[in-house]
């Protein structure tokens, strides 16, 4: 392969392997310090991994959190990145600027706190410490390391009013409620609703759909007990018990609740959740796919099965604000704000 000589600020100059594919496809990058001009190295402080990934892990390591923390060490060190083989997927990071490339287009200073707003899977990272403060049972990872930018890259600065660890799981699925709100707009006092409303995606998603003008908005959780955190919350107007990969039982429960959707996002990080969420919808509707569990195959071939007139699109993490967004719903709502802190 030949050597790069110049930056691509889409980051192609630090692809090893293969030739010519995005940082994001490559199996390998270059994770060197020296940075290209328009390049940011971050000095890092903690992982997010994306709940797919996690989870998938988890249950191939039957919960054994050094096991985990091993395949991770072994991932990033093979690969140059965080990016899960099974699942395709990485997470985010924050991290302090350590050195700024003089072409960078970012904005960013040195000694700036941040959260990078693009995927690990395709961030060039070194870890340094072994992970050494991580047991292996959470999504954060404590790290010590660096990472590195590219001119294309997003980051965030962290918020001086809030706690990193808290900013962090937020901006992790802030692409997810400022979507939400773009769609719920296009329908006039739309049904909505959010499998898998308890969670971190999922309670945003619920809180940016009232915010748009949602006339009734539903939580699906798993089981009662997520249920009664729904409900305590406040931040659903109608709340659903039903397993998301049943799509009788799904539609079902929907309906009870208020449904069918005009509008559902599916925010589970299960796989099997394509078909209820097509049935939960009305035709003219729209499914919102923000889970990386998500089989993209099986939703086409679903939807062409059940004779479903239905939108369904891809939530790809970006939309121009969603930081902010995100912020703004989670100060605003003590309900989002409560359950994000359960999770910590």
């Amino acid at each position: 392969m030949t050597a790069p000589t110049a930056a691509d600020p889409t980051g192609l100059h630090r692809v090893l392997e293969p030739s010519g594919v995005l940082p994001q496809a490559a199996t390998r990058l270059d994770t060197r310090r020296d940075l290209w001009p328009d390049e940011v190295r971050v000095r890092v402080e903690r992982l997010n991994l994306d709940a797919a990934s996690f989870r998938q892990l988890e249950r191939k390591h039957d919960g054994d959190g050094a096991e985990v923390r091993a395949e991770v060490l072994a991932i990033v060190a093979a690969r140059g990145k965080m990016q899960n083989p099974e699942t395709g997927s990485g997470g985010m990071l924050v991290g302090t600027v350590e050195e700024v490339g003089a072409e960078s287009p970012l904005g960013l200073h040195v000694g700036d706190r941040i959260s990078t707003l693009v995927s690990l899977t395709l961030t060039p990272l070194v870890i340094e410490d072994g992970l050494e403060r991580w047991d292996g049972r959470s999504e954060q990872v404590p790290a010590d390391g660096y990472a590195i930018l590219f001119g294309r890259s997003i980051a965030a600065r962290i918020p001086d009013d809030l706690p990193a660890e808290l900013s962090l799981s937020v901006m992790d699925v802030c692409g997810a409620p400022a979507l939400t709100s773009r769609v719920v707009r296009q329908y006039a006092d739309p049904v909505v609703t959010v499998i898998g409303g308890a969670g971190k995606s999922g309670s945003l998603s619920l809180a940016a759909a009232k915010a748009a003008g949602a006339a009734r908005t539903i939580g699906v959780v798993p089981h009662r007990a997520e249920a009664d955190l729904l409900e305590e919350a406040g931040i659903a107007d109608a709340v659903a018990v039903a397993d998301a990969r049943d799509p009788v039982a799904l539609s079902e429960a929907v309906a009870k609740a208020g449904g069918p959707a005009d509008v559902t996002v599916v925010c589970v990080d299960v796989p099997g959740c394509e078909g209820g969420a097509i049935l939960a919808t009305r035709d003219g509707g729209t499914v919102v796919f923000f889970s990386m569990a998500t089989s993209f195959s099986a939703a086409a071939l679903g939807a062409e099965g059940l004779a479903a007139d239905v939108t369904m699109l891809v939530g790809n993490g970006y939309v121009p604000g969603h930081a902010d967004y995100a912020m703004s719903l989670l100060r605003a709502d003590a309900g989002v704000r409560g359950l994000f802190e359960r999770r910590l």
